[in-house]
């Protein structure tokens, strides 16, 4: 099912309504969030994958849904828009079948910026990726999107910080939105206090973006996530 804005640019693939955990529906009331319109300053179209959720995106990534992503995919090109993209950084997976697919571009992943970040950087600093879950983050989700062994990442999983958890062993109940944003900023303090040397943040997560202002203030550093994709594809695209 679609939902389309007049003059969408940017069609948005997201999870099948009604699979989201609770604590996830709440943090997409938040600006800044993949799935809330109020995210875009320009026309985008949303997307519902039947079969997308937790389990087939994150924890069993499944080639059925990546299949059905295609397809809905190509009916949004149909449709006008100008690229495509995802409401979850773990369809990173699916980044080559996806932009192979399609004659738009596709962005899966706010990962697909680390090499860029890598090359800002230099050699002597290294990238704190902050992640939902980092156990579900696994070497071809990185290789996907163009990580290599030799870009200096270190991953930091959301799943550790007990409110965030919620989202995964207590799907029904609600979250504490001011406790998890309090969660995101020590994750990433901790980040830089374990490694000094972290130069930056990528967040893959697509539920993130509306703390990465309150990690820039606490850590000093810059933070891309999936809104700086986002817009950056927006300003290139025709």
């Amino acid at each position: 099912m679609s939902i389309t804005a007049k003059g969408a640019r940017i069609g948005i693939l997201c999870w099948e309504a009604g699979q989201a955990p609770r604590g996830l529906e709440q943090l997409e009331t938040l600006k800044g969030n993949s799935t809330n319109p109020e995210t875009y300053d320009f026309p985008v179209m949303f997307c519902r994958v039947k079969g997308a959720n937790v389990h087939t995106i994150l924890e069993a990534p499944s080639r059925e849904v990546m299949a059905r992503m295609i397809e809905e995919a190509q009916k949004m090109a149909a449709e006008g828009v100008k690229a495509i993209t995802t409401s979850c950084g773990f369809n990173a997976i699916f980044q080559k079948e996806l932009a192979d697919a399609l004659d738009v571009p596709v962005f899966t992943s706010s990962l697909l910026q680390v090499p860029m970040v890598h090359h800002i950087l230099g050699r002597n600093k290294h990238i704190g990726v902050i992640t939902a879950k980092k156990a579900a983050l696994r070497n071809e989700h990185l290789e996907a999107v163009g990580i290599t062994p030799e870009m200096p990442v270190e991953i930091f999983g959301m799943e550790e910080c007990p409110e965030w958890n919620k989202i995964f062993i207590a799907p029904d109940e609600d979250v504490d939105l001011e406790v998890i944003r309090s969660e995101v900023v020590s994750t990433a303090l901790k980040a830089v206090s374990e490694n000094p040397k972290i130069g930056a943040f990528v967040l893959e997560c697509t539920d993130l973006p509306p703390f990465a202002e309150p990690i820039r203030a606490a850590t000093g550093r810059p933070v891309f996530d999936f809104v700086s994709l986002v817009n950056y594809i927006n300003k290139a695209i025709p």
